[in-house]
């Protein structure tokens, strides 16, 4: 049911209104599960180095990992604009006031984690260590548990039908 103590949406943006009391229950800020174990990779290259490409291909490589590092950054700072033209939070500690499905999240239900994500395979290939690749699968994995799944719960609770209607038009990831 709508609260009408929460901001409107802007009009003819399509969004549902919600009145969730709670959040989604993260107990670990989301760039954190994708930055501390890159750091940890990156450390276990120092010991065991494994390089992902042979210098003469470096030039290519170093390009292709900023062109994802800045990819990743734009995308998951679309998703944080678009949160706060919607007057809700992006910080999964805090209620949703709102359920945005306008500019990013008409194309992916969680541009902001798959921008980090783009982000950390980008900094692999920048830095030219293939650790953090090896942990990416588990990386996503984590997030995808320890993350996703809650918020998807929380916003279903909150969202009910609006939500469900969402996640049948829009993917999780791309």
């Amino acid at each position: 049911m709508p609260d009408p103590t929460h901001d409107a949406a802007p009009a003819g943006a399509g969004a549902s209104q919600g009145a969730p009391r709670d959040n989604a229950g993260i107990r670990v800020p989301p760039p954190l599960l994708y930055f501390v174990p890159w750091l940890a990779a990156y450390s276990v290259h120092l010991w065991f180095p494994m390089d992902r490409m042979p210098m003469a291909w470096r030039a290519p490589e170093l390009a292709l990992g900023w062109l994802l590092i800045a990819t990743g950054v734009g995308i998951a700072a679309s998703g944080i604009i678009t949160f706060r033209r919607w007057r809700t939070s992006p910080v999964p500690f805090k209620p949703a006031s709102t359920l945005v499905d306008a500019g990013p999240y008409t194309r992916t239900r969680n541009p902001m984690y798959l921008g980090l994500a783009c982000a950390y395979v980008g900094a692999a290939f920048a830095a030219n260590v293939l650790w953090p690749l090896v942990l990416f699968p588990f990386v996503i994995a984590t997030v995808q548990r320890l993350v996703i799944m809650r918020e998807e719960a929380y916003l279903e609770r909150a969202f009910g039908d609006a939500y469900r209607a969402y996640c049948a038009r829009v993917r999780r990831w791309i």
